[in-house]
């Protein structure tokens, strides 16, 4: 399993690409993974196929009517490891001794 963090949006289109956005982050319902949106970007945890598959439609989802486009994304892979987008906050909790803000 990864954990993915990517961020796309469209460059040329004006200061507020919340609609490109939300096309996206629809995209990413779509594929039954888990996933977390927050202020930069969306993370996605699931095999590396699948979050590349659900990457690439995103991309394909915004060139189609936006002539550049940019996409940052975050791997990270972890041997044996399942659930983390949960509980690696989680564990950070446990060690500060309270819930962190969302």
């Amino acid at each position: 399993m990864v954990l993915a963090e990517m961020s796309l949006y469209p460059l040329g289109k004006g200061e507020s690409v919340g609609g490109y956005v939300a096309r996206c982050v629809r995209i990413v319902e779509q594929s039954g993974m888990e996933y977390q949106c927050h202020a930069m970007g969306t993370t996605v945890e699931g095999d590396l196929d699948g979050v590349m598959g659900v990457v690439k439609r995103c991309l394909e989802e915004l060139t189609a009517d936006c002539d550049r486009v940019e996409c940052l994304v975050k791997i990270d892979y972890r041997k044996g490891f399942s659930g983390e987008l949960t509980s690696r906050v989680a564990r950070v909790e446990k060690r500060v001794g309270h819930s962190l803000k969302k």
